[in-house]
């Protein structure tokens, strides 16, 4: 696999609550949320924990569903025992990559990209309240991006005992390229500019020119981004 990363904490925020997600076949990103350092811990906890259950295990539905089932457990465990995380949790968009299949677990917002083909699509679903309300018919697309709780999510890492993850198993085919980015970079650049950038540069500079575009567009949240390339 060919990969790589960007994480910038904006123009806006004086902190960087996203942390990035690297290990042996694992790429992700998770958005933390909560009080000044509690969204850095929740992400960083989720982050660290993932990278050493997963450590050496073959990648299979199952186990990353009770992985990420027992990550939520712990990170919740902590922000009740510790009154100043009160509230934390963060987002996950994890891919581990197996030799024929792409295992894919999503909480929150913060999103998967596959390009294939020429093609990009979106593979998560946003569990936010306006994603719900787009999906009911009750917003549009337009709506929904300067909605006042567009950043209103309704699945999170931490702030509940029990969650509900998505996993989503993708063939693996070569050349496919996966994008995976918090919430500052989607709320910023469109799937159009999103899938021009994948296909017209290397991951280097695909990486600093979509990075380079949130904050020129105002940089109000973190910015983080992992490219995968599967080799040709």
């Amino acid at each position: 696999m060919k990969w790589i990363s960007r994480t910038h904490v904006g123009n806006v925020r004086k902190t960087n609550q996203d942390t990035v997600i690297l290990g042996p076949c694992l790429f992700g990103v998770a958005d933390g949320m909560g009080g000044h350092l509690a969204g850095d811990i929740a992400s960083r906890m989720t982050a660290d924990l993932l990278l050493e259950r997963l450590r050496g295990l073959s990648p299979r539905p199952d186990t990353l569903r009770e992985c990420v089932s027992e990550v939520n457990q712990i990170v919740y465990a902590r922000q009740k025992s510790d009154p100043s995380l009160s509230g934390m949790g963060t987002t996950l968009t994890v891919l581990w990559t197996g030799e024929k299949e792409m295992l894919l677990a999503h909480i929150g917002d913060s999103r998967a990209y596959l390009l294939r083909g020429g093609q990009l699509r979106q593979v998560t679903e946003d569990h936010s309240m306006v994603a719900e309300m787009v999906r009911e018919g009750l917003l549009t697309e337009e709506e929904a991006a300067v909605h006042p709780y567009r950043h209103m999510i309704t699945r999170a890492i931490g702030t509940d005992p029990e969650v509900n993850s998505d996993i989503l198993t993708i063939d693996r085919q070569p050349g496919d390229k996966w994008l995976l980015c918090s919430d500052g970079l989607s709320g910023c650049v469109n799937d159009r500019e999103l899938a021009s950038h994948l296909s017209e540069y290397d991951l280097q500079e695909a990486a600093d020119k979509l990075l380079d575009l949130a904050l020129e567009r105002g940089g109000r949240d973190n910015i983080t981004l992992v490219i995968v390339e599967v080799p040709a």
